[in-house]
């Protein structure tokens, strides 16, 4: 089921203006082949608050960021939050088109959201620790 028809719990999210635009872009080109995963997308864009690249807060996950996170029952994992023809799950770089990487897009540490997972059961997912250091150094 699609991450936003199932939200029991929706934080609020801050997404910088040039990752909103760009994955603005994917989720439309992605709405003819894949309506679910587009749909996802665009519902956490539709709610999220946007601002200046420069104004993005410390610790909030952004497109590029290295991202420490649990879900319920399981160790943490730490991961890095791509778009989809980088991501490469050997290497520990999810797809912002995955469930997990469509909850975490836009959540700061200490943040968690609940969705219903593929399966069909409840999930919660929190942000235990955000590294944008290198998108920092790139800039």
């Amino acid at each position: 089921m699609a991450l936003a028809n199932c939200r029991r719990h929706s934080p609020v999210i801050t997404l910088a203006r040039s990752d909103h635009e760009r994955l603005a872009n994917l989720a439309d080109a992605l709405a003819a082949r894949d309506p679910a995963a587009a749909e996802q997308l665009a519902a956490e864009l539709d709610r999220a608050r946007v601002v200046a690249d420069n104004r993005l807060p410390p610790g909030t996950v952004r497109m590029g960021a290295v991202v420490r996170f649990s879900l319920e029952g399981a160790e943490p994992r730490t991961v890095r939050l791509v778009y989809p023809g980088e991501a490469d799950i050997e290497k520990g770089r999810i797809s912002v088109l995955t469930p997990v990487g469509a909850a975490l897009i836009g959540l700061s540490a200490g943040q968690s959201i609940d969705w219903t997972g593929r399966d069909g059961r409840p999930r919660r997912l929190e942000v235990i620790e955000v590294d944008t250091t290198e998108l920092a150094e790139a800039s």
